[in-house]
């Protein structure tokens, strides 16, 4: 993956998303994109009214934080041997990332939320990047220290389209891992895509994978991923992004926002 962006924000996630971002970019020679969002809605606020004011407080605040961020992120890459950028916005996040991420062929997010923003939706901010963008995206885990292209990758599959344009778009990862695992919990006997399929297909690009179909039993199909994943040791984790109607407040199916939530391991995400 030669065009890597990073999502910079001032969270607990910060430092082990950028060693992600670091990681995947030495492993490919490829360029790192650093995009600190402001969100527009944190500088407005509204009135008994019905009106909105800016709050110059919070602003000043904001921008000081913005700064001591880009010196740190900047003092940190000038020291690495990599190719980078770095932009600032003040825009809606999604809208940020989705039109910096076209060309990108991976988007780094986190978890965390916004150590200044309290309220700002971390997880309704990842629905709304799967719904409107058709770039990859990995989800980083604060406390995990980072993403080892060379370590252990999991497929998650059940056999949709989904899970079929997430294994696409990981392969250039996936040819560098160590060992490819195909992780089907409880699978159908008429698929269309079954999970020997996409074995085969990883084995036309020179990817050995392992093939492991197993029931969740008393687990949900989340909970057996995750403690899958932390069995084979995972370095990270592929899966297809499931949506549902957006009347719900998240743009996620039940195992696709549950693993997002539990999973342990950089999990990447396409639709």
């Amino acid at each position: 993956m030669k065009s890597v962006l990073l999502h910079v924000q001032d969270d607990d996630g910060m430092e082990s998303r950028l060693q992600t971002a670091l990681s995947i970019v030495r492993s490919s020679n490829g360029h790192l994109s650093c995009l600190h969002v402001t969100p527009i809605n944190a500088y407005v606020a509204f009135d008994n009214f019905g009106g909105t004011f800016v709050m110059n407080d919070i602003m000043k605040a904001l921008e000081e934080q913005e700064a001591r961020m880009r010196s740190k992120i900047e003092a940190h890459l000038t020291h690495e041997d990599v190719a980078w950028s770095y932009d600032q916005t003040t825009s809606d996040a999604t809208h940020a990332l989705v039109s910096h991420g076209a060309l990108a062929d991976i988007i780094i997010v986190g978890r965390s939320r916004h150590s200044q923003i309290a309220a700002y939706p971390a997880l309704a901010m990842f629905g709304d990047l799967l719904k409107a963008s058709r770039t990859p995206i990995l989800v980083q885990p604060e406390g995990n220290k980072g993403l080892d292209p060379v370590g252990t990758a999991v497929v998650a599959w059940n056999g949709s389209f989904e899970a079929g344009n997430a294994l696409r778009a990981a392969l250039p990862l996936l040819q560098q891992a160590s060992a490819v695992h195909i992780v089907a919990i409880d699978e159908a006997k008429d698929l269309d895509f079954p999970s020997l399929d996409a074995s085969e297909y990883l084995s036309r690009h020179n990817i050995s994978s392992e093939v492991i179909s197993d029931s969740k039993g008393s687990y949900t199909v989340a909970e057996k991923l995750v403690a899958t994943a932390q069995t084979l040791d995972a370095s990270y984790l592929v899966m297809g992004a499931y949506g549902h109607s957006r009347a719900r407040e998240y743009w996620f199916g039940g195992v696709t926002r549950s693993t997002l939530v539990e999973c342990p391991v950089p999990l990447i995400l396409s639709r």
